[in-house]
């Protein structure tokens, strides 16, 4: 047999090659270094958004002795803790829709519903509600008071058998949802019931018959409008149906309940204009609230409405035409890209690797041909003109809302100012009805126009004031204000200045803004000769001239028609330079455009640059609270910045991702700078998400500037519980366009609503410290293509100044922060005021130049003409033309970003550096003299603890540096022994005989 020989007790382990040894641990080991080095570089790289996931460390701030006893608290909270604030802000926020929701119709007296009605909640909206949108304006509503609860909430009660119908329905089959910046994920079903879903439950009905309440709901989200074209996402769409109007299923709906109930009454909620004449003129429908997005708590006040526990005083915002498809901007909404155009932008490899941005060569245009006729301004105009038929076109003029009660005005009072002074109008409101009430007096100027001549509108919102609960017989007195030069004219075209007209301006009372209040009698304003406010002649609230800035922009328009050129809508001929489409020649750009879509040149703006290096890095005692209160040109504020070195302020201002980040040395805290326009909502730190406030939308349809402070007031206290020093809002856009996407977050179509309104929430915000980003800064008013290497932005400058400009303007010269700070040694505490503290420029182009890469918008409009002095954020930066060099050479100083997703591509020139020291400047003036400031007294120090897991990191990289360093000695000894022929354990030398007494037996 073959048996296996045993192994002979002499044959032992020889030792492994010093070269195969080698081929194994050297890769090993260079492996596990490389990946240390790799990763420590990673994180240092990605530190910023690394911190806002695990947190940036601890800084610990320590006043001096002698300031033990100082009065350091700048800010403090009216309430105790955060509870009780949360509760304070859903009162508020019921408050706030009790006010706004507009009672649009109410024939016979349909509405209030008597107590305890038996009602039948209709349509997908009543279990499923719209609250609000997406993206950054969205809010937490898990704990929203639903419409259905609302109801209840008041004493309805509501057939469940269809609302679980309902409800079914709608878990199976979702409503459209805009997915930002995601057309290809974007939906726009409407998710409406068929009529035989509800057909089925009908035998309910006579249970609850006391009225239908039908819910018609539309979104909106950021990073997609609505759709026009309505044919891809409804079966039984007609060409040309668009998402605002009725579909089908909503119609058959109406139908069924107009056989089905007496009484029937609609709630639209929708953040946005709908297209409501049919139901309007439909004898059938007894009554219409547009009840906006209600946030946390607004449906107790929609319920409260339908019983009459609250009488409806809201107005409407926008005006709501009969056919959108007719409205001027109709058909410059949408997606328009040039075709000569290759879009294409320097980009380092860090920041690709770190960016999930979506990156085209298309350059996108969108054409505000309508110029200043957006909204009423244009109906109004149109109608005067004898262009339209009014009542034909218009189902709600602006200003328009009904009440459970009658008011009437009188005129007890007029003050008439010379053309340097102003208007005042004092009015008697008097509640003749039987139910106490509220009331708003809308004041309306019509400018004297010229064909030919700078356009005008036939009205213009010149001021509005809302009473306080009236009762029955009573009266309440208010008086409305208009500055004489606000109704000048921008004229782009020929003195290039703001200019009164000579003629008779007509100043008058309107219950809105196409009726006349009765028993009111118009005031006649004359103007003897043009006033030019040119030179040292500009307007009393501006700081310097104001001329023309964007004839770039302008160059685009015409007023007659022109190959390449987009005709101006006027006033002289509407019919003639009505808006279509642009045409062909349209989209090929000019050569001036084509350079606006060029990459920003960093080493040709250098070159330019006349000034010297600043000074970085010197020592210094000053610690940022030291310059709390001083006026920004104080000499310390020099010494403060020269201590500065480069990578502490670039370190900041590539980092600013709802943050400014701490800088040490001057003891500069981190800031908390939080999303949204209906309440602070963060998705990085869920525990900042707050109470949900309602839509903008519905905020302005309060006409409440007073709701608007304590809006502002209660998110100062809230901000002071959860430490928050900054705030993403208002947001201050116009709806120039129903299909807007982010409507819900924007007030209003008129500037000045929006203007009063956010002023309002930003001065009540700031008593408690909190500084707000206006936004978006400006013409963001389209968000097809926003970021699809910025949507170039075309208007004329009137139309840019008169319209889209107009509330930020009215913000930044109207917002003030009082600021306490301690004046000496003796700890006395002073007041100092700062105008409004931050902005946000946007994503689109004015014209073919990024806005916030524009100097004319950015430095000469905003700070030179209006003298913001605070610091400019841009929107979240994660697009290669959103050159952060770019930025803040212009005026845009912060980057909403996370590092490493963009860097500067110069920051060692004296042009670089003295862009990077003016932005710092910029946002600690803004820091130093708001809450963030709390406890701390001049000559703080700041010591600073690492998180946690930078202690991780450390740890980590030095064991496995010990390791690497360990395994490469012991692969040096082994490889040494083995060429100096000493044997291993266990091992014998090459060439040696084995010791047979080492054999085991």
């Amino acid at each position: 047999m073959n048996a296996r020989p045993k192994k002979s007790a002499e044959r032992v382990k020889t030792p492994m090659s010093n070269k195969k040894y080698l081929s194994i641990w050297v890769p090993v080991l260079a492996t596990v270094t490389v990946l240390t080095v790799v990763a420590n570089v990673a994180l240092n790289i990605a530190g910023g958004w690394v911190a806002s996931q695990f947190g940036s460390g601890t800084y610990t701030f320590t006043n001096t002795a002698e300031a033990a006893d100082w009065d350091t608290e700048y800010y403090t909270s009216d309430l105790a803790n955060i509870d009780e604030v949360d509760a304070a802000a859903q009162a508020l926020v019921e408050e706030i829709a009790a006010g706004g929701i507009v009672l649009a119709k109410n024939e016979a007296g349909a509405l209030p519903l008597a107590p305890s009605s038996k009602v039948t909640m209709l349509g997908r909206a009543a279990a499923d509600p719209v609250f609000g949108g997406s993206g950054s304006g969205s809010v937490d509503t898990n704990s929203a008071v639903t419409a259905r609860a609302g109801l209840e909430n008041a004493g309805l009660q509501v057939n469940d058998q269809v609302f679980a119908a309902i409800t079914a329905f709608a878990d199976e089959n979702p409503r459209g949802y805009i997915e930002m910046d995601n057309p290809d994920a974007s939906t726009y079903y409407i998710g409406e019931l068929p009529v035989g879903e509800y057909e089925a439950q009908s035998a309910s009905f006579a249970q609850y018959s006391d009225a239908a309440v039908i819910h018609i709901g539309r979104p909106g989200g950021e990073g997609g409008d609505l759709t026009t074209d309505m044919t891809a996402w409804d079966d039984n769409a007609e060409d040309g149906q668009h998402q605002l109007e009725l579909n089908a299923d909503e119609r058959n709906l109406i139908d069924l309940a107009e056989a089905s109930f007496e009484t029937v009454v609609v709630v639209v909620n929708s953040s946005t204009t709908i297209e409501m004449g049919a139901l309007q003129d439909d004898p059938e429908i007894d009554a219409i609230l547009l009840a906006g997005s209600p946030g946390a708590t607004g449906f107790n006040a929609l319920g409260s409405i339908l019983t009459g526990e609250v009488n409806p005083s809201g107005r409407t915002a926008d005006l709501w035409a009969a056919d959108f498809t007719a409205d001027p901007t109709f058909a410059n909404v949408g997606g328009f890209v040039y075709d000569n155009i290759e879009a294409s932008y320097p980009v380092s490899a860090v920041e690709k690797a770190t960016s999930n941005a979506t990156v085209t060569s298309d350059a996108p245009f969108v054409n505000y041909a309508e110029g200043i006729y957006v909204g009423y301004r244009y109906y109004e105009t149109a109608a005067a003109e004898g262009f339209i038929d009014y009542d034909d076109a218009v189902v709600y003029p602006f200003g328009h809302g009904l009440s459970f009660t009658d008011f009437s005005w009188e005129v007890v009072g007029t003050e008439v100012g010379d053309v340097d002074g102003s208007v005042s109008v004092t009015v008697e409101v008097t509640n003749t009805g039987t139910t106490a009430g509220k009331d708003v007096v809308e004041l309306y100027y019509s400018a004297p126009y010229t064909v030919g001549g700078i356009e005008k509108a036939e009205v213009v919102l010149g001021g509005f004031d809302k009473t306080g609960l009236i009762e029955p017989g009573a009266s309440e007195t208010v008086t409305i204000d208009l500055a004489v030069e606000d109704m000048a004219s921008y004229d782009h075209l020929g003195n290039q200045a703001y200019v009164l007209e000579a003629g008779d301006y007509t100043i008058g009372l309107r219950t809105d803004s196409h009726t006349v209040a009765p028993g009111t009698e118009p005031i006649t304003y004359p103007v003897d000769s043009d006033v030019v406010y040119a030179g040292e002649n500009h307007r009393s609230t501006d700081l310097t001239e104001v001329t023309n800035q964007f004839d770039d922009v302008s160059a685009q328009f015409s007023a007659e028609p022109e190959e390449g050129k987009i005709l101006s809508m006027s006033r002289a001929d509407f019919a003639g330079t009505f808006p279509t489409a642009p045409t062909a020649d349209l989209f090929i750009a000019d050569e001036a455009v084509v350079a606006g879509f060029a990459a920003w040149d960093d080493d040709a703006a250098a070159a330019e640059f006349e000034g010297e290096m600043p000074t970085t890095g010197e020592r210094s005692e000053l610690a940022l609270v030291d310059l709390r209160g001083l006026p920004k040109d104080d000499p310390q504020w020099d010494e403060l910045l020269d201590s500065l070195s480069v990578g502490d302020m670039t370190g900041m201002l590539l980092n600013g991702a709802y943050q400014t980040a701490a800088i040490g040395s001057i003891a500069k805290p981190q800031t908390v700078e939080p999303d949204g326009p209906a309440g602070f909502s963060s998705f990085i730190n869920s525990s900042i998400n707050g109470v949900a406030y309602p839509s903008q939308f519905l905020i302005a349809q309060t006409w409440d500037v007073e709701l608007g402070a304590a809006m502002g007031q209660m998110l100062g206290n809230e901000a002071l519980q959860k430490g928050i020093n900054g705030w993403y809002a208002p947001a201050t856009n116009l709806h120039r366009s129903p299909f807007g996407g982010r409507n819900f977050e924007y007030y209003s179509e008129d500037p000045y609503l929006s203007g009063s309104m956010l002023t309002a929430v930003a001065n009540g915000a700031a008593e408690k410290g909190v500084y707000t980003m206006l936004k978006h800064f400006a013409l963001n008013e389209q968000e097809t293509n926003r970021v699809n290497n910025g949507i170039a932005t075309w208007a004329t400058e009137q139309t840019i100044r008169e319209v889209y400009l107009k509330p930020f303007e009215m913000a930044v010269k109207n917002i003030s922060m009082n600021v306490s700070y301690v004046s000496d040694e003796d700890g006395t505490v002073s007041e100092a005021t700062i105008g409004a503290g931050g902005i946000m420029s946007s994503f689109n182009r004015i014209g073919a130049t990024w806005t916030g890469g524009s100097t004319a918008l950015m430095t000469t409009v905003l700070r030179e003409e209006w003298g913001f002095e605070g610091f400019a954020i841009s929107d979240f930066n994660l697009y290669s033309y959103m050159n952060p060099n770019q930025g803040i050479s212009a005026g845009t100083d912060l980057t909403l970003t996370f590092q490493p997703s963009k860097s500067f591509s110069d920051s060692e020139s004296a042009k670089a550096v003295t862009d990077i020291r003016n932005a710092t400047h910029n946002i600690l003036f803004t820091v130093t003299n708001s809450n963030a400031m709390n406890g701390l007294a001049p000559g703080a120090t700041v010591d600073y603890t690492p998180p946690v897991w930078v202690y991780l990191q450390i740890g980590i990289s030095v064991l496995l540096g010990g390791l690497v360093a360990f395994g490469s000695f012991m692969v040096w000894r082994r490889v040494r022994r083995v060429r100096a022929g000493v044997p291993e354990v266990g091992t014998t030398p090459r060439g040696a005989a084995a010791d047979p007494s080492s054999a085991r037996v």
